[in-house]
């Protein structure tokens, strides 16, 4: 079901490029597909363009539903859409999905020109740096010069940050919600977790599972299992689960006995039935390897020097995966670099995943920045 004022009906769209990508890993992609959404009208100044950029599991499927499938709603559609926060009656919205992607951009399941085989296991990795540099690529071809704003959260944060270090000519504000400006040990340790999964399933067959006609199945369900398990707070699975049975009594079994274990394996099961398994690797590993300040000594601020934009950075006090003090390494490494930045520390109980939700302060946040970016 979709919100209250949504955009509607949309519909997706594909931008091809002939034009090689190089990419930061030394590959190069030699040609490519982008598929996007937009919602709201570019004005003739072409000064109110905002990029949504979307976190691991997320698509160019931002707000709105489609005529022929009308319960796939965008996954930020509580956001984006008239007289909502991110107001596509003020603001031109585009969503992108990235390369590597599962959604209809050139990734492991498209079909490599040089073999007419899909890429698979030899689809090259992609970083944040490359989705950037291949959505720039987007705006060009839409005829944009300069965002408003770039908007994201989680790994979508991380390429609203890098889009004020690599195009920062080309953006005035970012919005960089619920992230980090690079993982953890214990978060590349779940993800890697989360790979080994994948990895280790009998159907995995290295990467080529689509030439055998399956799918690593176990695998993708237990890495979403785990992934899942960090997005929620420890509050919102006793808030919503507790230690509720799932049948009223204990049956003393491997079956499913709790609620919350019921929970995951839905989640876990849904999840493999639409992502692709080389997706999700290929896309975890972006998140470690990301890490601007990697070339300036672990100096952030010294990184951040070159930005231009001005800053909005919003974190969740329950969220664990990346929690407020991660954002506050941002903050702080702007303020030392003299940047324009806002911080916001919101109230939630649901977690990681509480940038997805409407929440009344969060949303209130948002919708005040947004309201002060002139177009």
């Amino acid at each position: 079901m979709t919100h209250p004022r949504s955009v509607g009906f949309v519909e997706a769209q594909k931008a091809h490029f002939d034009e090689p990508l190089p990419l930061k890993a030394g590959r190069v992609l030699p040609q490519y597909d982008l598929v996007y959404e937009t919602y709201g009208t570019l004005n003739a100044a072409r000064s109110n363009a905002v990029l949504v950029c979307h976190a691991l599991s997320g698509s160019h499927h931002v707000a709105g539903v489609y005529r022929d499938d009308p319960h796939n709603v965008g996954w930020w559609d509580n956001l984006v859409g008239p007289g909502k926060p991110l107001d596509t009656e003020k603001f031109f919205v585009i969503g992108v999905n990235n390369l590597g992607g599962c959604f209809g951009s050139t990734g492991p399941v498209s079909i490599n020109p040089a073999t007419g085989k899909p890429w698979g296991a030899d689809f090259p990795f992609v970083t944040v740096e490359d989705w950037v540099n291949a959505q720039a690529r987007l705006a060009d071809r839409l005829g944009i010069e300069r965002f408003a704003a770039v908007i994201g959260g989680s790994l979508g944060g991380m390429q609203a940050l890098s889009w004020s270090l690599q195009y920062p000519e080309r953006v005035r504000h970012v919005l960089a919600i619920a992230t980090a400006p690079k993982l953890s040990a214990q978060n590349i340790a779940f993800n890697e977790v989360a790979r080994q999964a994948i990895l280790s399933d009998p159907d995995f067959h290295g990467g080529n599972y689509y030439e055998h006609g399956v799918v690593p199945k176990q695998g993708l369900r237990l890495a979403r299992m785990i992934g899942h398990i960090t997005y929620l707070s420890d509050d919102a699975m006793a808030e919503k689960f507790g230690r509720a049975l799932r049948h009223g009594i204990m049956r003393y079994s491997y079956d499913i006995e709790f609620e919350i274990e019921s929970y995951l394996r839905y989640q876990g099961d849904k999840f493999a039935r639409f992502f692709d398994a080389n997706t999700y690797l290929l896309t975890t590993r972006a998140l470690d390897y990301y890490d601007p300040a990697a070339d300036y000594g672990g100096d952030l601020a010294a990184a951040f020097a070159r930005a231009e934009a001005a800053f909005l950075v919003v974190a969740f006090t329950t969220d664990w995966r990346f929690s407020p003090a991660r954002s506050r390494e941002i903050v702080s490494a702007l303020v030392h670099s003299e940047k324009d930045v806002c911080y916001a520390e919101i109230d939630s109980k649901a977690g990681h995943d509480s940038f997805l939700l409407e929440h009344p302060r969060y949303h209130a946040v948002l919708r005040a920045y947004f309201n002060r970016i002139e177009v």
